[in-house]
């Protein structure tokens, strides 16, 4: 046996004994002096187990401990490469039901890159959200097939029934597909006048902290590493050591062929101006953009469901379009001439940059003349997609110049209002090629009620923290519901019910712990409540003796009520976005109903818990809006920006 990381192994060895064997905190010295002198005997005793045995050890490690492992030395490489070891480390991620798993693993080279792959992804699961328009951007993602679907839940109305009545409606916003080595491709997802498209872009590495999800533009080398990595083809396979190292770096963020390839970031996309950014990603996206084939139009993750044959029916159609997708994601089959631009890359999300380059070098200060009148020979110039590229950002270098260059203070350079931006021209000097990028960020965001206080110039998503149920904080998490009681009654005047997503979370102020129901969704036409806003607060440390005021839930079952507490809820006063509030209760339910109640109109607000993954999967896809707008719709609204799609057929899938 030849040791290659001794040190490496014993810290794996000392996690194993204190987290398996029970050894104490306090023995860590100890510990760590028998690893020491028994290291060529632990390690034959562990290579000596059955696969079975070391898989149900491992199940108390981390990937990382494992990759560990397989890198101290020989003999445990092998054992630590089994699929049924990173089986069991996919599982306790516990994004993928094992039922699940195992139709996954047909569509990659092993378990070990299956992993790498839902580790990568793990951060980007949950609710992420925007502050417009104010009835609501809330996108969850959840898992798909060897993929991740952030879906956007559509504003809307409840029949009598409730949630069981029809099908919760969303939209596709993005997706992050799972090549054979556990690599990932990012789509972009939006509809235009002649139909859908695929906007396809590269992703930077995701931080396992990250909270906001920025959509950008990035100049990169054209023979990069990163470039090179979409075009490879299913046969180029990363062996199984070099997996070992990638997963292991990858719970520390950015591996260090990543860093090392990193491109110029002196200039980040964030530092251009709003208009600059604005149309940098609108061009971007014209010229990437590929039309969805009909083979591509299915469905994104499988439908719940008991019945087997359609639960395979479903893998099927799937598999079929995780395929299509990494090979027009690899091969750029777009719905544009290549032949007629002559200036965009083979790779569809990349677009040349040296012609543009040379312009801008001949022109060093002289950018103020992009701006002055076109020759006849200019505005007789066919628009391919080149030519389109070029005279938008021929628009925007000139537009730019203007606003950070006459505009700015000779001495400084900030602009008039104080802010210093990014020339774009020494932008997109930084790299050969401009593509579309996804950049899972971690930024210091300040909240107010759990809702984050953010920024309304970024294309940008927020993640909601959300904490599961605990002792202590049992109703914690995410509910839906309307108002009216009995819960999801209709009347003949009102035959729907605006459907409230509200997250509700513990904080304590002045010594007291309050629950507080924060509003992320509501189903008007016309929006009653800002976004983020509290629609009641609960003191829990103060039960109420009330009596709930209907002795029966509709259906003639009478109510039992376990729980009651005093508080307050939203209600005009300081106007639209300062609410003020009127006293109310909080009743839970025992059949998992909560029920608040204001006092004084005796209007009652009624919440279930939600499974988003369970109803999105039972739900019903519509169009998604236009590419940007719909990673983060920035205008103001307080109308419902996306029924407009509803009118268009909705996606349904025999």
């Amino acid at each position: 046996m030849v040791l290659l990381n001794p040190r490496v192994y014993v810290d794996s060895m000392h996690r194993f004994a204190t987290q398996f064997c029970g050894v104490s905190a306090m023995d860590h010295q100890s510990v760590r002096l028998m690893m020491d002198q028994a290291l060529p005997r632990g390690s034959d005793l562990l290579s000596a187990l059955p696969d079975d045995v070391f898989a149900i050890i491992s199940r108390f490690l981390s990937p990382r401990d494992i990759c560990s492992l397989s890198l101290s030395c020989r003999s445990l490489n092998a054992l630590a490469a089994t699929d049924k070891v990173w089986f069991v480390q996919c599982e306790a991620l516990g994004l993928v039901a094992a039922r699940e798993l195992s139709e996954w693993r047909e569509g990659v080279i092993s378990y070990k890159a299956l992993c790498r792959f839902l580790v990568g992804v793990r951060p980007l699961i949950g609710i992420w959200v925007h502050q417009n328009p104010e009835l609501g951007n809330v996108v969850y993602v959840m898992p798909g097939f060897i993929s991740v679907v952030g879906c956007r839940i559509i504003p809307q109305e409840l029949g009598p029934l409730g949630l069981e009545d029809g099908p919760l409606l969303w939209a596709p916003v993005f997706e992050i597909i799972g090549d054979c080595d556990g690599s990932m491709a990012f789509f972009l997802h939006g509809r235009e006048k002649d139909g859908d498209y695929f906007y396809p872009g590269s992703l930077k590495p995701i931080h396992r902290t990250c909270n906001v999800l920025l959509l950008e533009v990035e100049p990169q080398m054209q023979n990069s590493e990163r470039r090179l990595s979409h075009s490879k083809s299913l046969v180029h396979l990363h062996s199984d050591r070099e997996l070992s190292r990638r997963i292991s770096m990858s719970d520390n963020g950015i591996s260090r062929s990543q860093r090392m390839t990193e491109p110029n970031e002196s200039i980040p996309f964030s530092q251009l101006a709003f208009g600059d950014r604005r149309k940098l990603l609108e061009i971007v996206t014209n010229v990437v953009r590929l039309k969805v084939p009909d083979s591509a139009i299915g469905p994104l993750f499988p439908r719940s469901s008991d019945d087997y044959k359609k639960f395979q029916r479903d893998m099927v159609l799937l598999s079929e379009r995780r395929m299509l997708l990494l090979q027009m994601h690899r091969l750029g089959v777009g719905h544009f001439d290549w032949e007629a631009a002559p200036g965009l890359q083979s790779d569809p999300t990349q677009m040349d940059l040296s012609k543009i380059k040379k312009s801008l070098d001949r022109s060093s200060g002289c950018h103020g003349s992009l701006n002055g009148e076109e020759s006849h020979s200019q505005r007789r110039r066919s628009k391919t997609v080149a030519g389109y590229f070029r005279d938008g950002l021929k628009q925007i270098l000139g537009r730019s110049n203007s606003v950070n260059g006459s505009r700015s203070s000779s001495k400084n350079g900030t602009s008039s209002s104080g802010k210093k931006h990014a020339q774009l021209h020494e932008f997109l000097m930084s790299g050969d090629t401009l593509g579309l990028n996804l950049h899972a960020s971690t930024m210091k965001l300040t909240t107010y009620r759990a809702w984050p206080n953010m920024p309304d110039n970024r294309f940008a998503l927020y993640k909601l923290p959300t904490r599961a149920p605990a002792a202590g904080e049992e109703y914690a998490g995410l509910w839906g519901g309307t108002f009216g009681w009995p819960p999801g009654r209709s009347s003949e005047d009102k035959p729907g019910k605006a459907l409230f997503l509200l997250l509700l979370s513990y904080e304590e102020t002045e010594g007291q712990r309050l629950l507080i129901a924060t509003k992320i969704l509501e189903g008007t036409h016309y929006v009653l409540h800002p976004n983020g806003s509290a629609m009641f607060v609960v003191k829990v440390d103060e039960p109420l003796q009330d009596p709930f005021p209907w002795d029966n839930d509709g259906n003639s079952f009478p109510v039992d009520m376990l729980h009651a507490y005093n508080g307050e809820g939203i209600a005009n006063g300081y106007g639209f976005r300062y609410p003020g509030s009127k006293p109310g209760s909080l009743f839970v339910i025992q059949n998992g109903l909560l029920a608040f109640i204001w006092k004084e109109t005796r209007v009652v607000l009624t919440l279930q818990r939600l499974d988003l993954q369970q109803l999105l999967r039972k739900g019903e896809q519509v169009p998604a809006l236009p590419p940007i707008a719909n990673f983060s719709y920035l205008t103001k609204s307080y109308s419902n920006v996306f029924a407009g799609g509803l009118s268009s057929p909705r996606q349904q899938y025999s």
